[in-house]
């Protein structure tokens, strides 16, 4: 069946250190590995205090040295956030370090507040109109060097790090059917244009970087023993989405019922809208309702985030979706059998 993978956004949860989130992060690339998960991707993110990813690259490096298999990557690199010389160099360290492990998913958001964003850019002439054409200089850097070209990314030059184009926008479905990359979409987070942009993606595909479609989709993921479990768990989630609609900057909530009754009707609906997609429950309840929203998507992958305070439900969490994956694996050898 279709691989899962892990996308880590480092958290840092309410009591703990950026050096808790970072030593987690690495717990849970081990037992993803261990696990038989495909992908640990981490994201670039800047100004959050529950987010110690900033630095993604060198968080990536830090997941590779503590395991061994597993792909590791960007899910993803903010791309109008630096040069594509910067990040192709960057990219094929990683490569060199880590040799046939190493992906590079990238994006055209800026992953923080405007004000932030100049602060990393310094200006913000990045547009949508030279993404595309930073995407091609980048697969320039990653690639054969043309005869007498003067800008090499070293190491970068010959590592061909496949890239993927991340989005949730038809933009983004567009630009990644017109260059042949393969596709994620972040419908954890922005789950209303998830099938429109799958069907054009396949529908407008040009083979480029690769020879046919390929999709990634993404889920926030919270599985616990028990149903029950599981919604207490997921309040943090809740939480942090409100946090944002309020403009306000903590580090990742404890779960509460207490926090939760103090919605507005407006951060409610803010909260059930992005979590259309969300599989949150027991192992019977979440993989009903996976199963049913793999055979809508017909998602070549399956990339899920965990945003769950304390790391070993967490680690529970992500055993529990390594077991579906597996029940899943071995359903389908018996109908092919």
């Amino acid at each position: 069946m279709i691989p899962f993978s892990i996308l880590d956004l480092s958290q840092i949860g309410e009591g703990f250190t950026a050096t808790d989130a970072l030593n987690n992060s690495a717990r849970m690339a081990r037992a993803a590995e261990a696990r038989g998960y495909h992908r640990y991707w981490l994201a670039e993110h800047h100004g959050m205090p529950g987010i110690a990813s900033a630095a993604t690259t060198i968080v990536i490096a830090h997941v590779g040295q503590a395991t061994r298999t597993i792909r590791i990557g960007s899910g993803g690199i903010m791309l109008p956030n630096h040069s594509p010389l910067v990040i192709a160099e960057q990219f094929g360290t990683l490569e060199a370090l880590f040799p046939g492990r190493v992906d590079l998913g990238i994006g055209r958001a800026p992953g923080t507040d405007m004000m932030t964003a100049r602060a990393l850019r310094r200006n913000l002439d990045s547009s949508v109109d030279s993404f595309p054409q930073d995407i091609l200089e980048l697969q320039a850097y990653l690639g054969e060097p043309a005869e007498a070209q003067r800008i090499l990314a070293v190491p970068g030059a010959n590592s061909n790090v496949p890239i993927w184009l991340l989005g949730s926008s038809l933009y983004s479905a567009q630009l990644a059917a017109a260059l042949g990359l393969p596709y994620a979409f972040a419908s954890h987070f922005a789950p209303e244009l998830l099938f429109e942009a799958l069907h054009i993606y396949r529908r407008d595909f040009k083979p480029g970087a690769i020879d046919k479609p390929h999709t990634m989709v993404g889920v926030m993921g919270v599985a616990a023993d028990t149903d029950a479990e599981a919604e207490f768990l997921a309040t943090s989630m809740q939480m942090s989405f409100a946090n944002l609609r309020r403009n306000v900057r903590k580090p990742f909530p404890n779960p509460s019922w207490d926090a939760m009754a103090e919605f507005t009707p407006d951060e409610t609906a803010l909260a059930g809208h992005m979590l259309r997609y969300a599989m949150i429950g027991s192992p019977a309840t979440i993989g009903k309702n996976l199963d049913a929203f793999l055979r809508q998507t017909e998602a070549d992958e399956l990339i899920i985030s965990m945003p769950i305070h304390d790391i070993d439900a967490r680690l529970r969490s992500l055993d529990i979706f390594a077991g579906l994956a597996a029940m899943k694996t071995e359903k389908g050898a018996e109908v092919a059998a």
